[in-house]
C-alpha cells in the first residue's frame, strides 16, 4: 500500500489531536497561542485550522491586561497592534465557512462615538462580501464584535479597521482581538441536484461509527476526485473514490468490518482543492 508524504502525515496528524467538526459553531480563544509571537501564526480548534496573519506592523499575541486593565469578555492571549499604524487582520481556514465573529476593542479614550470595523470574506480568493460594525456603547476602549455570515460559504477573511469616529478626536486606528467564532459549512445543506459554488468535505456520520460510516462532499466542477482512507500513521488502506466526476454533492459508505477499532484520517483531493477529516471507529 502506498505511503502518504510527510507533509501531508504532519497535517492529518494536527487534525487527530483536535475534536470532531460538525456545523457547530467553533470557539478560537487564542490561549494556547505563543505568547510575546508577532502574526503569522497557525491555531486549531474544533477540528479547523487557521492561518493568522497581517498587513503593515501587525500584531501579536500578549495577555488581556496588557494595557493595564482587561476589556470586557476579554480573557486570556488576545490578538494585539504591533504598532499605533493602521494594520488589517488576515485570517484564512483550512475549512469552508458560513459564518464568522471575532470580538474587538478599538483604541478611543472618552469618545462620544465610535470607529467602524469591516470584515470582508473571501473564497478561493475571490470576493464573497462585507459586513461592518460600530460599537454600540461608545467611549475608552469600546467593545463590541464584528460579524458576517455567507451562505454561499469562504475560507478566508480580512478584519479591518474601516472609518474614524465621526467626531471623536481622540483616538487610534488599531485594535485589540479576542474570541473568535466560525462555524463550518455542512455539505448535506447544498439541495439536492444544484451544482454547489465550491468544493467541501463533510465529517462522516455516524461518527463514532461501527461498521459503516457515509461521507459526504461537494466538488464544484468536473475533474478527477481522490478520496483514500488512511490509518493513523498516514498508510493508505483503503480507496473509495477514483475517478473523473461531475460537479455536483456525492455520498460515499465506507465499510471497515475488516479494520480494528481506532482513529482513521480521510483525504479528498480535486482540482486542486485537498481536505482531510478524522473518524473513529468503535467495534
Amino acid at each position: 500500500m502506498k505511503t502518504i508524504n510527510y507533509y501531508v502525515l504532519i497535517l492529518m496528524l494536527s487534525v487527530f489531536l483536535v475534536s470532531t467538526v460538525s456545523a457547530q459553531a467553533v470557539l478560537f480563544d487564542f490561549d494556547n497561542a505563543p505568547l510575546y509571537t508577532s502574526l503569522p501564526i497557525y491555531q486549531t480548534s474544533g477540528g479547523i485550522t487557521a492561518h493568522l496573519s497581517a498587513t503593515g506592523q501587525g500584531y501579536s499575541i500578549q495577555s488581556a491586561n496588557v494595557l493595564g486593565f482587561t476589556p470586557p469578555g476579554f480573557s486570556g492571549h488576545i490578538i494585539y497592534p504591533n504598532s499605533i499604524y493602521l494594520a488589517d487582520l488576515l485570517i484564512h481556514f483550512d475549512h469552508t465557512l458560513t459564518d464568522f465573529s471575532i470580538m474587538y476593542c478599538v483604541q478611543e479614550l472618552g469618545c462620544d462615538n465610535s470607529a467602524t470595523m469591516k470584515v470582508s470574506a473571501y473564497m478561493n480568493g475571490s470576493y464573497v462580501g462585507f459586513n461592518t460594525r460600530t460599537a454600540t456603547f461608545p467611549g475608552t476602549w469600546p467593545v463590541d464584535t464584528l460579524r458576517c455570515s455567507f451562505a454561499q460559504g469562504f475560507d478566508s477573511v480580512v478584519v479591518h479597521y474601516y472609518l474614524p469616529p465621526p467626531t471623536c478626536q481622540d483616538y487610534g486606528t488599531i485594535f485589540l482581538a479576542d474570541n473568535m467564532i466560525v462555524t463550518p459549512y455542512n455539505v448535506t445543506n447544498i439541495s439536492e441536484g444544484k451544482i454547489p459554488e465550491f468544493y467541501a468535505l463533510s465529517q462522516n456520520y455516524p461518527n463514532p461509527f461501527n461498521p459503516t460510516t457515509k461521507i459526504d462532499f461537494a466538488i464544484r466542477n468536473n475533474g478527477f476526485v481522490s478520496l483514500k482512507i488512511f490509518d493513523i500513521l498516514g498508510r493508505e488502506v483503503r480507496q473509495l473514490v477514483n475517478e473523473t466526476k461531475n460537479a455536483g454533492v456525492y455520498s460515499v459508505e465506507f465499510n471497515a468490518s475488516e479494520f480494528a477499532s481506532g482513529v482513521y484520517l480521510y483525504r479528498l483531493e480535486s482540482n486542486g482543492f485537498v481536505d482531510v477529516k478524522r473518524m473513529m471507529l468503535i467495534k
